[in-house]
């Protein structure tokens, strides 16, 4: 009783709990195994509650996903603010990326392993996403060329063969632990800077 009190009090806190609930149940058992009413359960809510933000399972599912592509864009965003133009926001956003999927494992696993074949809504999802971040990173590459910092190439193209790269070794590292994400940063991020010309100084 009181968490209902509470819970329509508050409703964006409510919200939060269901999602994060909905998080540690998908992540653990997947999305079919999942029901509405492991996450009741887990969030301390109830049904209703569920469906007063979320229409239905595949709608919390999404949420999530939406949830996490949102922290990955703060953080890159957040990140290329304190480096100037050019090769230096590349390479920053690449491991901004890198890095916020090796600290947030269980939405990395929702986005990048549970939402393939689920239909057309949740593959149209990865694809927005996938979307999303090439277009940052195809910003970074066209001002790279413009600072004179690399060759001009096709960003585009680019872009989404790097998403690719990360994609595949981060997959591999969901499903079993390896590489861990030290190790694949410290190896694909100059490989993929190399990719196009641009050798960086040092030992890094």
């Amino acid at each position: 009783m009181t968490e209902t009190t509470n819970s329509t009090r508050d409703p964006e806190l409510t919200k939060s709990r269901i999602l994060d609930a909905a998080l540690d149940v998908f992540a653990s058992k997947g999305y079919h195994d999942t029901r509405l009413d492991e996450i009741v359960e887990e969030s301390h809510t109830s049904k209703g509650a569920i469906y007063f933000h979320f229409p239905n399972k595949e709608r919390l599912f999404l949420a999530l996903v939406d949830q996490f592509a949102d922290l990955l864009e703060r953080r890159v965003t957040a990140a290329i603010a304190e480096e100037e133009r050019g090769i230096a926001r590349v390479r920053v956003a690449l491991q901004t990326c890198l890095d916020t999927f090796g600290r947030y494992r269980r939405p990395a696993k929702l986005l990048l392993v549970q939402a393939v074949g689920l239909g057309a809504s949740f593959e149209n999802k990865r694809n927005e996403v996938n979307d999303r971040f090439a277009h940052l990173i195809e910003t970074y590459l066209a001002e790279a060329i413009d600072e004179g910092h690399i060759k001009a190439v096709d960003t585009e193209v680019v872009a989404y063969a790097w998403m690719g790269a990360m994609y595949g070794v981060i997959i591999r590292w969901v499903y079993t632990g390896e590489p861990e994400p030290a190790r694949i940063m410290k190896t694909l991020l100059p490989v993929l800077l190399r990719s196009v010309g641009f050798e960086e100084d040092g030992n890094e």
